[in-house]
């Protein structure tokens, strides 16, 4: 089974089950980490920016780069990092077994 390594805002890493063909958000929501939610929800529509996460610099060239959409979106994420995505828009594959994400600063 496929894993995925995630640290929460306050710090704690936790180790989920990674689950091909939902997007990271979807796998970070079944996992139980809600933070990915932040104050509103777009449905994972692209359209709010708040799951952003941070992937981890040594593992983020097993994702795909993001779309036009996602980076204009990421612009206006204040703490913006080189490997900062939107969970919504990352589909989770078996490739990305043991992905470390990091959740981003609540928006």
């Amino acid at each position: 089974m496929s894993s995925l390594i995630v640290t929460l805002r306050s710090g704690e890493m936790r180790e989920i089950a990674g689950i091909p063909g939902l997007s990271l958000k979807e796998v970070l929501l079944a996992g139980g980490i809600d933070e990915v939610h932040g104050l509103t929800n777009c449905g994972g529509c692209c359209s709010c920016g708040t799951c952003h996460v941070v992937l981890d610099p040594v593992s983020a060239d097993r994702v795909a780069p993001p779309e036009d959409t996602e980076v204009d979106l990421l612009e206006i994420v204040e703490d913006r990092q080189s490997t900062s995505r939107l969970a919504c828009q990352v589909p989770f594959t078996e490739e990305l077994d043991g992905l470390k994400v990091r959740i981003g600063p609540e928006r």
